[in-house]
């Protein structure tokens, strides 16, 4: 039974310097709304998949919250089966909180956007809008657009003729991306709003680029300026580093380690602390393409691409005031990340000194593969539930069909019928759907994975007869059965996702920029 924890004790805590995790378990947008600062963002359907990776420890204390402390409790319940054994519940959740006179902040990676506007109002980071860069382009101007999103994001829209380079990747590649170009060719840097941008253009100006710029507020200005997106960019491939880019770039490493404070681990070091991971908190992580990492890295690291890694603080470091430990091939992409955490304030943060080639000339084995883990319970689940073919849940005619996915993906295909309800308040909700505990019910998503945690819920709510599509959605496409698109039956504007770039319509966007400028102000003030 987890404990709980007053409003007044949680904001005492986050003012001290104990190690403690504060995650907040709604949906994505209910957090966007408004959220307790430093919190982290776990919503309760992905406990199961993240939480061994976010608190390796299963002793640091966990502190969960939500809006009113029912989601919270629920989430408690399965973090304490998970073998967590350090969990409070914040007393009547946010609202309490809220009540009591304690802040709250709306956005997400409030850390790294605040840190963002704090750069380019402190080094003054050129920025160029996007009427002038459509005029520039129109005009044949030598340009080189360089896309600092993950290659995802990329990939589903991008400015007209960018190419795509991970912020993570920039400093490394942009020697050889550059190798060729005129000496005049100005550098655009871009992402979807202000703060990959910012930092990407902060990177180049403090390497010594000078005709160099950042486009102001993204995709998002660019729309906004009313100029289309380009989908589908291909423009993906990364130069391999010439002797020229990897010396630029190790001498870039070396003045961050020296200005900022990164401080290196040889591969010895780095074993003792792997060896202790589950008695002591430390984040391990991979800061290279995800390919690299695939074909070999440091066992106990995991991946997370340079650029997320800055955008994402909040989501790697989720147990607060513990260490950090950034790998590569070498040092160079390690350092840059770890001199960005070392601004924002983080101070146990290390690269480690020659990165997975120094692991693996030491004798040691590198491991291969993505890393991706079983979600925790899920061999078990999937003995308290029947799971059926696209074929046989097709035949059965369930008398409730539910989908447990973001409501975006079961807009985008679902079985006839099928109601939406979300994974993270499914006891709150399924009785309002399903009311007869004996009916056949079947639970459905995208690859089978959160119906067979679902499943099991609803077994152990007294339901049945539990099914669930085996391969999910995915498979029931791939037998050539029909799906209905849209929101149906769905009574309420969702509020599990947070709309980006194109998605967004033009007021959120602007409301959006207005916030991310206005996290600059107090900077400017000063």
């Amino acid at each position: 039974m987890a404990n709980i924890i007053s409003a007044k004790d949680l904001n005492g805590l986050l003012h001290g310097k104990s190690k403690f995790a504060l995650i907040d378990v709604r949906e994505a947008g209910e957090y966007n709304s408004s959220h307790i600062a430093d919190s982290s963002l776990i919503p309760r359907k992905e406990l199961e998949f993240r939480m061994d990776v976010s608190a390796p420890v299963k002793g640091e204390l966990l502190v969960i919250c939500d809006d009113d402390g029912r989601r919270a409790t629920l989430a408690a319940a399965t973090l304490e089966s998970m073998g967590f054994n350090n969990v409070s519940v914040l007393s009547h959740g946010i609202n309490q909180w809220s009540t009591e006179g304690f802040p709250t902040e709306w956005g997400s990676n409030v850390i790294s956007k605040d840190f963002g506007e704090r750069m380019e109002v402190e080094h003054h980071v050129p920025e160029i809008e996007a009427t002038e860069l459509h005029e520039r382009i129109e005009r044949g101007d030598k340009l080189v657009i360089l896309d600092t999103r993950t290659p995802e994001e990329y990939q589903r829209f991008c400015i007209p003729g960018g190419r795509s380079v991970p912020g993570g990747e920039l400093a490394l590649r942009v020697t050889d991306i550059t190798k060729d170009l005129d000496k005049d060719t100005t550098i655009i840097v871009n992402c979807a709003g202000r703060t990959r941008s910012v930092i990407g253009t902060r990177v180049l100006q403090r390497m010594g680029w000078t005709n160099i710029f950042g486009l102001k507020n993204g995709t998002s200005g660019w729309l906004l300026a009313g100029y289309d997106l380009e989908t589908g960019g291909d423009r993906l491939g990364l130069p391999e580093p010439s002797e020229d880019g990897l010396a630029a770039a190790l001498e870039y490493a070396d003045r961050l380690a020296e200005e900022d404070g990164v401080r290196y681990l040889d591969v010895d070091t780095v074993q003792s602390m792997l060896d202790e991971r589950k008695e002591k908190t430390c984040y391990f992580v991979d800061v290279r393409t995800t390919e690299e990492y695939a074909a070999g890295h440091i066992p106990g690291f995991r991946w997370f691409p340079g650029g997320q890694v800055v955008q994402r603080s909040d989501d790697v470091l989720v147990v607060k005031n513990c260490p950090v430990v950034f790998c590569c091939d070498g040092k160079a992409r390690a350092t840059f990340i770890a001199s960005w955490y070392r601004q924002f304030g983080f101070e146990e943060v290390y690269a480690v000194d020659g990165g997975s080639t120094a692991w693996a000339a030491s004798g040691r084995q590198l491991e291969s593969g993505s890393g991706d883990a079983i979600p925790s319970g899920l061999e078990a689940a999937r003995g308290q539930v029947n799971m059926v073919s696209p074929q046989e849940l097709d035949a059965a005619k369930p008398a409730s069909v539910i989908c447990v996915e973001i409501s975006s993906d079961f807009a985008a295909g679902h079985v006839s019928g099928a109601r939406w309800v979300p994974r993270g308040s499914l006891e709150m909700e399924i009785a309002g759907i399903a009311p007869d505990k004996s009916a056949a019910i079947a639970v459905t998503c995208n690859n089978g994975q959160n119906a067979t945690l679902a499943g099991a819920t609803l077994k152990e709510m007294g339901y049945q007869d539990v099914s669930v599509l085996e391969g999910g959605i995915a498979a029931w496409r791939q037998a050539g059965l029909g799906v209905e698109q849209g929101l149906s039956g769905v009574m309420r504007p969702p509020t599990d996702i947070v709309p980006s770039g194109p998605e967004r319509n033009f007021a959120d966007m602007m409301n959006y920029l207005r916030w991310e400028t206005a996290l600059g102000e107090k900077y400017a003030a000063d």
